[in-house]
């Protein structure tokens, strides 16, 4: 069993994963009630949720997984 690795916590896991589907709910509400620049906000919180989400799956996964 390696001990190297820290293990990140499921709480932040859960954290982000409510953040990015708040983000893309508050940037789909927004947009269709045609407020183009908080839809548009809400939208960029979300990609950088889902790139957030995206590097961790990397680093945990290790470069030679």
């Amino acid at each position: 069993m390696q001990r190297d690795q820290p293990q990140t916590p499921p709480v932040m896991d859960w954290l982000l994963r409510g953040l990015r589907i708040g983000a893309s709910t508050i940037a789909i509400v927004e947009l269709l009630r045609s407020d183009w620049l908080g839809g548009c906000l809400s939208s960029l919180a979300w990609l950088m949720f889902v790139q957030v989400e995206r590097r961790r799956a990397a680093v945990e996964k290790g470069p030679n997984d």
